[in-house]
């Protein structure tokens, strides 16, 4: 804003007319004048902008500006048609590689293969399809926070209509009970507002049309009220200056629309290996089929046959499946310690994270306020010990129960509590200290002649009782404020002149129990005079008698500590990014583990003024923060800035201003107990418990899902070798050695017999050094030299070696010799049959040591147990019972060009188990006795080139 002359919020209306473009239609001209009002400005000129008047606007005025500016409702941007949605899906780069596989089945003859693989696409594309309704689900929902009705002033006379023909100009009436439905300028009267939807925070505050002072954010000015929050007393008159998707509510919502999904780590990484399986596989099926054309002379039938079974070989059918499973399995798993996930592949995603920002109340506290110290000039106490007779106990527990608009009893098993969480506290410890909180209840309702409701500048609450002795004021609020009020001080001895010993001693006592994380209210009050009601709030306000202090805590929930401990072993960092006070925040992050010194807190306000660069580098180079009264933008900029430097964020919230954010994070976390159902829509990930003890074991379930995707994908890759390398030597020996299997037989290994003992690797429990590792980079691949070197070159190699020998020994045994014939009508075409089938069977074998090797990337399969994972040995039951059925059903056996096997062969396929088990055993021995150096097998190659960086240097 300009630093000389008049803002345009401060000219006359006439004077903002004439600086309009003169070319400007009527209603364009409106709508540009609508824009630049100052809600905050003085009451008459806002009216005379909005055209309107203390009697409201005419009909015909309120039909035309409704014309105008449309209905007062939220609205969905129009978002990608249908049809281009679903297209987009069905060519997903591993929905193409799925369907080259399809296209190959059909080749083949296997149309029930085909039709599975088909099912396979349109399955997975429907799922996406239905996580990408979330934004507008969430859109939706925040029309539910819009009121169906309201009470405004039109010709003069007060009506109700429907909320959707509110426009800019109406005079509203607000009263108890009322959610607003848009954003209003109060012009007589005040209430108090549940602002929890916009602001995250439950209790009420005060809204006046007497203006006391300028706010620093417009939803902080005391005389503004806001679409979607609730009256919950008094009653006021307004004029509404926004509605619609001008209203915050709406620019929420818009935020919120803008906001794109973007594709987790794990899609990328799939995204990037299905690629990369695709241009491999194109290429050497190309180089290949012209090697076997050209050099190695085969017919053209026989180069296609080889080609078709090198690309079936390469594409991993299974694995999408496969990855869907497993995630929903890890997705069941964070149920059960109640984090539920509405988007499968945010399971994987958790495990990424390496920032988590979260919200205070409720999530690291139990959101229930709770009293737990008294203080007196006689002394400190905590309730539920010794009764708190006499003086000045007595007259510091009447005040909290007298100055106090909650109600609280006592109930089986604990306390019903009604009203403001701190005040009902307040009941609840005055009980706990042994006042009659039921029979002082009853008095107050009954002898309150006045109430001065709790004012944000004065940071106090003041109330007129007639008691038996008279009328009493009773005051209570910010301490050292209400101190500033006092005269004098109650004893046990009676009521003395404060001194300054006295009021240093207060302030001492405040600042210890301010530092603990505690919230700190001050008590006074003071006999009144005749006539007391009509004094003026400043007068009923003076010479109080300071009674004493109570301290309140919201204690952090059980388990958060050790949660914490838990993500800081993890190598995650934890930023607090709340709507409370600052130094509050500080004393309950010290508590939970979170900072260990004094950290850094920065305003909401502050952090809004700070240009993107310094934003980033006080993101990177500050580990304690602490954002306090953050509002919707300033949570966007922090995800935003954080997401930029290569960080996987999660973000807690409960509160509609928290959706776009909920919406631009890696992982929206939102509360399923306190939080709206906005935020629970906007969310990936909601917690049943509110708990951040949820979060961290949702982190941990999600490491555990990533590594156990590595597991499978490193099981499924082994078999891609001992797949190809048949046909690379059916074609580079000329075809002199007869194709050792078909391109069906690949496809049954494929998505038959290693789909469900993959899955079970999916089950596999974390390792236990699961948390104690750090989070690895957003960039860092699923599929990494480490994997696909223990699958391609380690595994692969010695399962190729096993079942190309297997298959050379089956033909050499009946008497083949390099060259001979083995089609159709010859004699050794039985043998080939038997041959190829004794390769299909050593794969299959290969796989259940696979298998075994593969539920762990570095220790022992002693240490974790043969038997351990239930789901795997029913696995490998049922992949050996779908390859017997291959082999022995005379049915299946034309079908797959399979004969049986009989028991030489059968004793030579139970070494290959063992062999391929053991060999990977010796591999992880070897792993285990290199130092430390990485987090997982995953960096233990790059452990190798540092190493080889500092002996070159």
């Amino acid at each position: 804003m300009p630093t000389g002359g008049r803002t345009s919020a401060a000219l006359d209306p006439e004077e903002r007319a004439e600086r309009l473009p003169a070319a400007l239609d009527p209603e364009e001209r409106a709508e540009r004048l609508l824009a630049a009002l100052d809600p905050e400005e003085r009451a008459d000129r806002l009216l005379a902008d909005l055209g309107t008047a203390a009697g409201g606007l005419g009909a015909r005025e309120a039909e035309r500006r409704l014309a105008q500016h449309g209905p007062n409702e939220i609205r969905r941007v129009e978002g990608e048609r249908l049809w281009r949605r679903i297209v987009r899906q069905l060519m997903d780069p591993l929905a193409l590689l799925l369907w080259a596989a399809s296209g190959f089945a059909v080749v083949e003859g296997s149309y029930a293969v085909a039709i599975v693989i088909v099912a396979v696409i349109l399955l997975n594309a429907v799922f996406a399809l239905l996580q990408e309704r979330q934004a507008e689900r969430a859109t939706e929902a925040l029309r539910e926070y819009i009121s169906a009705r309201v009470r405004v002033r039109r010709d003069g006379q007060a009506s109700e209509i429907e909320a959707a023909a509110l426009v800019p100009g109406d005079i509203v009436l607000v009263g108890e009970g009322e959610r607003l439905a848009a954003d209003v300028r109060l012009l007589d009267g005040a209430v108090e507002v549940d602002m929890s939807p916009l602001t995250g925070e439950s209790q009420p505050v005060l809204r006046t049309a007497a203006r006391s002072r300028p706010a620093a954010m417009r939803i902080e000015a005391e005389d503004l009220l806001f679409t979607g929050t609730l009256c919950t007393g008094g009653e006021a008159v307004g004029v509404v200056y926004a509605t619609g998707m001008a209203t915050q509510l709406g620019r929420i919502a818009a935020l919120s629309q803008r906001v794109g999904t973007e594709l987790t780590p794990l899609q990328r990484q799939v995204n990037h290996a299905a690629k990369l399986i695709a241009v491999f596989g194109v290429l050497s099926g190309i180089v290949l089929f012209a090697v076997g054309t050209l050099a190695a002379g085969l017919s053209l039938g026989d180069s296609l046959n080889f080609a078709i079974g090198l690309l079936v070989a390469n594409v991993p059918e299974g694995l999408l499946p496969t990855i869907t499973l497993a995630l929903a399995v890890g997705a069941r798993r964070m149920a059960r310690r109640r984090a539920l996930i509405k988007r499968l592949p945010a399971v994987e995603t958790l495990g990424s994270t390496d920032v988590i920002c979260t919200d205070k109340t409720g999530t690291l506290t139990e959101g229930r306020m709770a009293v737990k110290l008294w203080w007196t000039d006689a002394g400190e106490r905590a309730p539920g010990r010794d009764p708190f007779d006499g003086e000045p106990w007595s007259g510091l527990l009447q005040t909290a129960v007298r100055c106090n608009n909650a109600s609280a009893r006592e109930v089986a098993g604990g306390w019903e509590r009604t009203g403001d969480p701190t005040e009902s506290a307040l009941l609840v410890g005055a009980a706990l200290a042994g006042a009659d909180i039921a029979g002082l209840q009853d008095e107050r309702d009954a002898a309150r002649a006045r109430l001065l409701h709790f004012d944000a500048r004065r940071k106090r609450m003041t109330t007129l009782d007639h008691e038996p002795d008279g009328p009493w004021w009773h005051a209570k609020g910010a301490p050292l404020e209400l101190l500033d009020r006092c005269v004098a001080i109650r004893t046990a001895a009676g009521d003395r002149p404060l001194t300054g010993e006295d009021r240093a001693r207060v302030a001492a006592t405040f600042e210890r129990y301010a530092a603990q994380g505690l919230r700190v209210l001050g008590l006074a009050e003071r006999r009144a005079e005749d006539g007391a009601g009509e004094a003026p709030r400043d007068a009923a306000e003076a010479a109080l008698v300071f009674l004493g202090l109570c301290a309140l805590e919201d204690p952090p929930r059980a388990g958060v500590a050790e949660a914490v401990a838990l993500c800081r072993a993890a190598g995650l960092r934890i930023i607090v990014i709340t709507g409370d006070h600052g130094a509050t925040v500080a004393a309950i992050a010290r508590q939970v583990g979170i900072t260990d010194g004094d950290p850094v807190v920065v305003a909401g306000p502050d952090l809004e003024g700070l240009p993107e660069p310094e934003l980033d580098a006080l993101l990177r180079t500050t580990d304690d923060l602490i954002v306090a009264r953050s509002n919707p933008e300033t949570k966007l900029r922090i995800v935003d800035s954080l997401r930029s430097q290569g960080h996987v964020v999660a973000m807690t919230g409960d509160g509609v201003n928290d959706a776009p954010a909920l919406r631009r994070a890696d992982i929206g976390i939102a509360m399923g107990a306190s939080g709206t159902d906005v935020a629970r829509e906007a969310a990936t990930m909601v917690l049943t418990d509110d708990s951040f003890a949820s979060i961290a074991a949702a982190v941990e379930e999600g490491r555990v899902v990533y590594d156990n995707v590595r597991k499978f994908i490193t099981y499924v890759f082994a078999h891609a070798t001992p797949e190809v390398v048949p046909f690379i030597v059916f074609a580079l020996a000329g075809g002199a050695i007869p194709l050792p299997l078909t391109a069906l037989m690949i496809l049954a290994i494929d998505l038959g017999t290693e789909t469900v003992p993959a899955l079970a690797l999916g089950r596999e429990p974390g390792e236990p050094d699961i948390m104690r590792r750090p989070p690895r980079r957003r960039d860092a691949g699923l599929l990494d030299r480490s994997v696909l070197t223990r699958a391609w070159l380690w595994l692969g190699i010695v399962e190729a070696a096993l079942v190309l020998g297997g298959f050379l020994w089956v033909l050499l045994r009946e008497g083949w010799t390099l060259g001979d014939p083995t089609g159709a009508g010859t004699p050794l075409h039985d043998a080939h049959l038997t041959a190829m089938t004794m390769t299909f069977a050593g794969i299959v074998a290969c796989q259940v040591g696979a298998a075994f090797a593969c539920r762990t990337e570095r220790a022992s399969l002693r240490t974790i147990g043969l038997t351990t994972n239930r789901l795997l040995l029913w696995g490998i039951a049922f992949e050996l019972a779908f390859a017997a059925a291959i082999i022995y059903l005379p049915f299946l056996q034309p079908v797959f060009d399979s004969a049986p096997l009989g028991p030489a062969e059968l004793a030579v396929l139970a070494t290959f188990p063992v062999i391929v088990w053991g060999v990977d055993e010796l591999r992880r021995w070897w792993l285990r006795r290199r130092p430390a150096r990485c987090a997982d097998v995953g960096n233990c190659l790059e452990a190798d080139r540092q190493d080889a960086r500092a002996n070159r240097s």
